[in-house]
């Protein structure tokens, strides 16, 4: 606090002069280096008053402002359901649709003065090449299972149906037009395969239940090691109350194998003889967009995500 009334009283002259911008900006030996990422917004609809980036934005002047090194992605989070069901309902290719979703979240986040270094999306080679290598490292670490999952197929459509393709009758509440993933009206979560009365959302036909095989992350095979890892983070005191309750939350009964595949043909292909004809679960490749957007800002995004020295 002196230090800043000095500061403040001896006028701008006194300031340090303004950090001049490097293109690529990348870590710099013996500074500190921040990388600065929001949550990827959704493609398929117009951000709301909350805009993504917003409160990433006041950190990234505060970062500069300091004369810190600082390098700010985000980017349009592409694929899943939600995509092709928008796209289905506008007429569209979800390529389309992702297209002119992203210009207009680009257009609205540089209207709010977001001065991202590089906003990018998820659908692009960059992505498809660092997914599919995480995947084959967790395959041949023995990270990841084979089990067959009961789905509803559409034999008119000659497609599984993903949850939001299916509408029924809510197992508990008994509205007619529930999702295949959630009631709207009583709110809860939905296993497709248990609604009444289920209809194919494209064809209004009447799908079956049927047995299709898919691939899931071994998440108990990592919880000791993951457990260890947590109580030294947290004896570290980084972490607030909130994050340590929910995480204490999700081990107390034991992890779960994860799912990380879907029957759908708009996502990531899966790199695997037997499941070549499905994609991964939007919830496993998502993240990893946050690596690919650095890495089509610079080819040296190793340097920032491969790189805890600095």
């Amino acid at each position: 606090i002196a230090a800043a009334v000095d500061i403040w009283a001896r006028g701008p002259a006194a300031l340090p002069p303004p950090r001049q911008p490097r293109t690529p900006v990348l870590p710099v030996e013996g500074e500190r280096n921040v990388l600065i990422t929001s949550a990827l917004p959704y493609v398929c609809q117009v951000p709301t008053a909350g805009v993504p980036g917003a409160h990433s934005r006041c950190a990234r002047r505060y970062c500069r402002l300091r004369g810190w090194n600082t390098l700010f992605v985000c980017g349009t989070d592409e694929y899943g359901t939600a995509t092709e069901t928008r796209a289905l309902e506008e007429g569209l290719s979800p390529q389309e649709l992702c297209d002119r979703y992203h210009a207009l979240h680009a257009d609205i986040y540089s209207w709010f003065l977001i001065s991202f270094d590089h906003f990018g999306r998820t659908t692009t080679p960059q992505q498809t090449r660092i997914a599919q290598d995480i995947f084959q490292r967790l395959l041949a670490r023995g990270f990841l299972l084979q089990d067959t999952l009961e789905q509803l197929r559409c034999e008119s459509c000659g497609r599984y149906l993903a949850d939001r393709f299916v509408e029924g009758t809510c197992p508990f509440c008994g509205y007619a037009e529930a999702r295949g993933d959630q009631c709207e009206k009583c709110g809860k979560l939905i296993n497709a395969v248990e609604l009444k009365n289920p209809q194919c959302k494209l064809c209004r036909g009447t799908p079956v239940v049927t047995p299709t095989q898919h691939l899931f992350l071994d998440l108990p095979k990592l919880e000791g090691r993951l457990e260890a890892w947590l109580e030294r983070t947290w004896a570290a005191g980084d972490w607030t109350a909130n994050a340590r309750h929910i995480t204490r939350t999700w081990l107390r009964d034991g992890l779960k194998p994860r799912c990380i595949t879907r029957d759908l043909t708009w996502g990531t292909p899966v790199p695997l003889d037997g499941f070549r004809d499905k994609v991964f679960y939007v919830w496993f490749d998502a993240p990893i967009g946050y690596l690919s957007i650095t890495a089509n800002y610079t080819d040296q995004w190793e340097r920032w995500w491969k790189n805890p020295q600095q």
